[in-house]
């Protein structure tokens, strides 16, 4: 076609109606193979909930029966109200939320001015000390019991919160500071190059503006750590005597032993106490997910 030509063509009309948009393409069905993967992945993660449940709601005359049976022929309440007359529950749970609470404030702020150190200054030996930090995780906990106890006891801190709350965020610091360290490898210089420009110091650039938009990376490593702190069974059985001694070997030590084996109250009894750590969790989970997720995808 020729220019003259392309000229004397009909211009098309402005109130001619635009082709109708092409059908969305039908959504595919997801495979029943992903869907039959996480139905198994699912079923073998809460099958232990399950029959913790189930334990705790079988009759004592029942709980050894063979073969086992998926649910209970009687439902029974007693071992969950039997809880009420054990004051030394409450003692341990008590116990357990102060280690925990503790121990989540301290990491979050230990592990959060190491991570911003490491993530937004340059010095000599930083790469090295952030290595040394990662390697410090490949140590088995266990193996560093002994060493605690023998400090602790030079020091006369066994039987005491501060035992429990250094042991636990000894363990707790290494991946909270790796987990803030990428948090904090997202937010841009050019903020707080404008924040010195603005004439804010050093702290308060940490405070006022790193932090806050931290936010989801603090709730991510304080929750980590709570819950380290909520579970440890070994380093709260041996450095705390029983008067601060926490949920896990509290409850070992009140329902087995040599001449008991309670298995239907302690299984009441873990369903009771982990109802604190699952509706933190609920609550805070969108925390936990940016936090975990901040460093994978640097913008």
């Amino acid at each position: 076609m020729t220019i003259a030509e392309s000229r004397t063509l009909p211009a098309k009309d402005a109130g001619t109606p635009a082709a109708p948009p092409r059908a969305r393409r039908r959504r595919r069905p997801r495979p029943f193979g992903a869907a039959a993967t996480v139905a198994v992945i699912g079923a073998f993660a809460f099958s232990p909930v399950y029959w913790l449940l189930v334990t705790a709601l079988t009759p004592n005359d029942e709980v050894f029966a063979f073969p086992p049976r998926l649910w209970p022929r009687t439902v029974t309440f007693e071992h969950f109200t039997n809880l009420a007359d054990n004051p030394a529950l409450a003692r341990y749970l008590g116990n357990s939320l102060v280690v925990s609470l503790l121990t989540a404030l301290l990491t979050v702020i230990v592990s959060g001015y190491t991570a911003y150190s490491f993530a937004k200054f340059r010095y000599r030996g930083r790469r090295s000390l952030m290595y040394l930090v990662l390697a410090s995780q490949m140590f088995p906990q266990a193996l560093l019991l002994i060493t605690l106890y023998l400090v602790f006891s030079a020091y006369g801190l066994l039987n005491t919160y501060l035992a429990l709350v250094l042991s636990f965020t000894t363990f707790t610091l290494p991946l909270c500071v790796w987990i803030l360290k990428g948090f904090f490898d997202t937010i841009p210089d050019e903020l707080i190059e404008a924040a010195k420009m603005d004439g804010a110091g050093q702290g308060a650039i940490i405070h006022r503006i790193v932090l806050p938009v931290s936010l989801p990376g603090l709730v991510a490593t304080g929750l980590f750590a709570f819950i380290r702190g909520w579970n440890d069974f070994i380093f709260a059985l041996t450095l705390a005597g029983p008067e601060k001694q926490t949920l896990p070997p509290g409850l070992v030590n009140t329902y087995l032993g040599e001449f008991q084996a309670a298995w239907p109250d302690l299984m009441a009894a873990s369903l009771v106490v982990s109802l604190p750590v699952v509706v933190g969790f609920i609550i805070l989970q969108r925390y936990l997910v940016a936090g975990l997720t901040a460093g994978a995808v640097k913008g």
